[in-house]
């Protein structure tokens, strides 16, 4: 049975006072220069090991639920009940001095994100929602998302290297950032997707795209942008899952906007 709105909001406390001591450390290490090499491009920072090792006991001994993280893994993101924790957001930005990071922490009951924690230190900004809403940013209710336009919005957009193969490939993204720009002059890489949905929640996007399909990137954000009455579905279209291996997340309106440039530029086999 999926816990309710009292219970959700209890594990959402417990966690806010666990993701508040992980910021310590968060801040402490920036810039951090030690990185464990991962696959591709990709890397940890020592503080990313850390942070997922501190927050996953202390969530495990406070909720008795699970922990999935970016890092070691952990408990099956299918259960009943886990965790999904980020434990650093935009590691390349945290390495590099950038602002633009976080710690993204979402819960999900049967695969669907019920409560979403993205807390970003550099900016004193700690969201938070459970099904239902409202969405808050360090407690205090912030406005639900009403109807908009794509030519007034700022938009986010994932980062690409023109050249790049695999599922959404390069040129295909290039032709969405391209055919985007025709509506709206404002699209913005931050380089990190959990602060792309917790603005697109908050209103400071007014949508975002993401070609990425890790869980842990995604469960803290859709759950917030679900609980500000925002939308978010793949790039075709359909509802986001927890299997999903994309995702748009967007303001009412914006979202229907950015679709219809999704389809009228075609599949990523067209690239």
């Amino acid at each position: 049975m999926a816990p309710d709105t009292a219970q959700l909001n209890a594990l959402v406390t417990e966690a806010s006072r666990i993701l508040d001591d992980a910021s310590e450390p968060f801040l402490a290490g920036h810039r951090a220069d030690s990185a464990i090499r991962k696959n591709g491009n990709d890397f940890a920072t020592e503080v990313d090991l850390a942070i997922e090792r501190q927050v996953t006991d202390a969530l495990t001994a406070a909720t008795g639920i699970g922990v999935h993280g970016e890092e070691f893994g952990g408990t099956p993101i299918d259960a009943p009940l886990v965790w999904v924790l980020d434990p650093i957001d935009g590691t390349f930005n945290y390495a590099a001095g950038s602002p633009m990071a976080g710690i993204l922490l979402g819960l999900l009951h049967d695969g669907e994100p019920v409560a979403g924690l993205t807390w970003l230190p550099f900016t004193g900004q700690r969201y938070t929602a459970v099904t239902g809403g409202p969405l808050r940013d360090n407690g205090v209710e912030r406005p639900a998302l009403t109807n908009g336009a794509l030519s007034d919005a700022i938009v986010g957009i994932g980062t690409f290297n023109v050249d790049w193969r695999g599922r959404f490939p390069g040129r295909y993204r290039l032709a969405i950032l391209e055919n985007l720009s025709r509506v709206t002059s404002r699209p913005r890489m931050h380089g990190a997707t959990g602060i792309d949905l917790a603005y697109v929640a908050d209103g400071i996007l007014g949508g975002a795209i993401s070609f990425g399909d890790h869980i842990w990137d995604h469960a803290a954000g859709v759950a917030l942008v679900r609980a500000a009455g925002g939308v978010v579905t793949d790039l075709a279209g359909a509802s986001w899952t927890a299997t999903s291996r994309s995702a748009l997340a967007a303001a009412p309106g914006v979202h229907e906007q950015i679709l219809d440039i999704l389809h009228r530029t075609g599949t990523p086999e067209d690239y």
